[in-house]
């Protein structure tokens, strides 16, 4: 297990220092593909979060739990509804904070600049597979996503359909 979560983290790596230089359009165009993706595969993702559900109810997951844990066709609509908005907004990376000039002379500034990799870990909410799989793209960073075992299918559908 520790080898393959160090190949995640290096291959994250690689993969930090592409997202890194893509323009904006770039990440924008990749953020409406998986949008487009997340509803035309909305069987594919339903099916999986149908055995999360089954699962969660013979565990014994309470209704808060479950609610938490399914996704509707309407509330696959809306993650892909929020990576549109994300898509939308200005590119962070790049953007100049602010500027000054230093007692000697020198022109200096502080620019946005993605962060490289971020670690995620969460419990069974599918929709935040997708939600911050899309603000990492935007703002430049990969990301290693670990969500709660309640909802191993679909994290794995989201993730496969928004990968393609």
């Amino acid at each position: 297990m520790i080898e393959s979560v160090t190949d995640k983290a290096r291959a994250a790596r690689q993969a930090s220092y592409d997202l890194a230089a893509l323009p904006a359009d770039a990440k924008n165009q990749a953020l409406l593909a998986m949008a487009a993706a997340l509803e035309g595969r909305l069987d594919e993702i339903s099916a999986a979060n149908r055995r999360d559900i089954g699962a969660g109810e013979a565990k014994g997951l309470t209704g808060a739990m479950l609610d938490r844990l399914l996704l509707t066709p309407e509330r696959i609509a809306l993650l892909a509804s929020n990576l549109r908005d994300v898509a939308a907004l200005d590119d962070p990376a790049g953007k100049e904070i602010s500027a000054w000039t230093a007692s000697n002379g020198m022109k200096m500034s502080r620019v946005r600049t993605p962060i490289g990799i971020i670690g995620i870990v969460y419990e069974a909410r599918p929709n935040v597979t997708a939600d911050c799989a899309g603000l990492c793209v935007k703002a430049g960073n990969a990301v290693i996503l670990r969500g709660g075992s309640e909802a191993i299918h679909s994290n794995r559908a989201i993730h496969r359909v928004m990968a393609r």
